[in-house]
């Protein structure tokens, strides 16, 4: 497929430059860019229970979350009470 595109005289110089420094054509190096820039493949959904990181930090034991939670809004409604926040 043909197309025009506008480019600054800056960027044309840059795209000559990269050609020329490569041995290419320019429009083999706008080919390149376009290719670079747009990936050529979708991107695959991750499912994150399978991810490696998934479950990595490992709390003590006996760690009660739900008491950890009210400890730390309790801190916030003191901070708030206080202007502090």
């Amino acid at each position: 497929m043909r197309t025009i595109v506008d480019l600054p005289k800056e960027q044309i110089a840059a795209l000559d430059a990269y050609a020329k420094g490569k041995g290419i054509s320019r429009a083999a190096a706008v080919r390149e860019a376009v290719a670079t820039y747009l990936p050529m493949r979708k991107k695959k959904k991750i499912d994150w229970l399978k991810h490696p990181a998934f479950g990595s930090e490992k709390m003590p034991k006996g760690f009660n979350s739900v008491e950890y939670v009210r400890k730390l809004r309790a801190e916030w409604d003191h901070r708030a009470n206080e202007g502090d926040y």
